[in-house]
């Protein structure tokens, strides 16, 4: 079974700030998740209104801040309902004192309170209170009942407070509380991948990136990949479900969030580190990796000094590494990529036979507007005879939507009943 990520909750945070001086934070709050990519309405109480004006909400936001229960301009007068409904997180922060014993008593005397009961989204609060208030048996009592509903509790920070008193009651700071709302998305778009991911419970090792081959301590004989195709693919699969292993010659570039990343320099240690991903169970090998050709029959043991005008090296082959894949007896679904500068189809359709792949993806980097460093790719994906599919040839786009594209590719051929020969 597909599942499209683009059809995942939309990331609405509802942020309740109420009465508090650290509802200055919360200010900071809204454009921390907003940078991170979410839309953020903000709900204030009559108490917050004297810390912080509705207006600088608005301004970071994006929206209008909503203050009064019944708002005449909602529809039907229920402007507390159509933001319940709105909401995929409810975050109240700062949750004062009082807002936190309004909702463990089921108070709904505010806008705040009368959402809380009326929406499904998940509520989080982060109390902010003095540290003897927040000591105190009664608040206790409520946080435990919020528990008990249901309702995630951030804990406090310790430290210095406003009132001059030292100990826990402040609210943790705005870049701690976006990068845990960030996370919770996060798992829960994994934990739906990972059931109706296009790649669910696969293990997809990917190699990307170049290798380099010593000729002494300080040269080496490379190319000019950048890796970025390669890790584009293992961020696309990650997110289709999959468990990824990225094998990555040196290149700059993060790993990608949630993939397995393993370091490796030559060919030789590429391929070591390929042949170990099917003692662990790999199902998809994909090959995007510009491994060089050769390696320098003997690597100086230190730095070639200069003498003459000509300087001669003895190369020998690497192996192959994707076809070395191919050719085991544990063998996964084998994906290989074509960089080819001219006859590219017809190159690449010949490795697609020589190597015996599943599926083979190529790419014109003569072309200035796609070639290694860019951001951009255009693709041909031809397949194995045997799934008698038709070659699909993939637009100019972004590497993140041409990886996309290749991982839904992927998914097709696996799904895709092989002939079987006669014999």
């Amino acid at each position: 079974m597909s599942f499209d990520l683009s059809v995942m909750p939309t990331k609405n945070i509802l942020l309740g700030v109420t009465g508090g001086i650290a509802a200055y934070k919360s200010a900071i709050l809204v454009r921390r998740l907003k940078d991170a990519g979410f839309d953020v309405r903000v709900v204030m109480t009559q108490g917050a209104q004297a810390f912080v004006t509705p207006l600088t909400f608005q301004a970071l936001s994006g929206n209008p801040v909503h203050t009064e229960l019944l708002n005449p301009e909602a529809e039907a007068g229920m402007g507390h309902i159509e933001l319940a409904r709105w909401a995929d997180l409810v975050l109240v922060a700062p949750a004062s004192c009082d807002t936190l014993a309004k909702f463990a008593a089921g108070l709904a005397d505010d806008l705040l309170s009368t959402l809380y009961l009326a929406t499904k989204a998940p509520v989080w609060v982060a109390p902010a209170m003095n540290q003897q208030m927040w000591a105190a048996k009664a608040t206790q009592r409520n946080l435990n009942t919020l528990v008990e509903d249901g309702v995630h509790v951030i804990m406090p920070d310790a430290g210095s407070q406003a009132c001059g008193d030292v100990g826990l009651g402040r609210m943790p700071e705005p870049e701690d509380l976006a990068d845990q709302v960030t996370a919770y998305f996060h798992q829960a778009q994994r934990a739906i991948a990972e059931k109706f991911g296009m790649l669910a419970g696969k293990h997809v090792a990917i190699t990307a990136g170049p290798t380099r081959e010593s000729i002494d301590p300080v040269r080496y004989i490379s190319n000019h990949s950048t890796g970025k195709m390669g890790f584009a693919l293992a961020a696309a699969c990650y997110a289709a479900g999959a468990k990824v292993t990225l094998i990555a010659g040196p290149v700059s570039l993060d790993t990608p969030n949630g993939v397995r990343r393993i370091n490796v320099q030559s060919a030789i240690k590429m391929l070591d580190t390929s042949l170990q991903m099917l003692d662990e169970g790999c199902d998809i090998f994909i090959a995007t990796a510009a491994v060089a050709d050769y390696r320098v029959a003997e690597v100086a043991e230190h730095k070639i000094k200069k003498a003459g005008d000509e300087l001669n090296v003895a190369l020998i082959k690497n192996p192959d590494i994707v076809a070395t894949i191919a050719q085991q007896s544990k063998r996964p679904f084998m994906v290989g990529f074509a960089a080819e500068t001219r006859n590219v189809e017809e190159y690449a359709a010949g490795k697609l036979v020589a190597k015996k792949l599943d599926m083979i993806a190529c790419n014109d980097v003569s072309r200035k507007d796609i070639g290694f460093a860019s951001d951009e790719n255009a693709m041909t994906v031809f397949f194995a005879d045997q799934y008698q599919m038709e070659k699909r040839d993939l637009e100019k786009a972004s590497k993140q939507e041409i990886a996309q594209q290749l991982v839904e590719a992927i998914h097709d051929a696996l799904h895709h009943e092989p002939e079987m020969d006669d014999e």
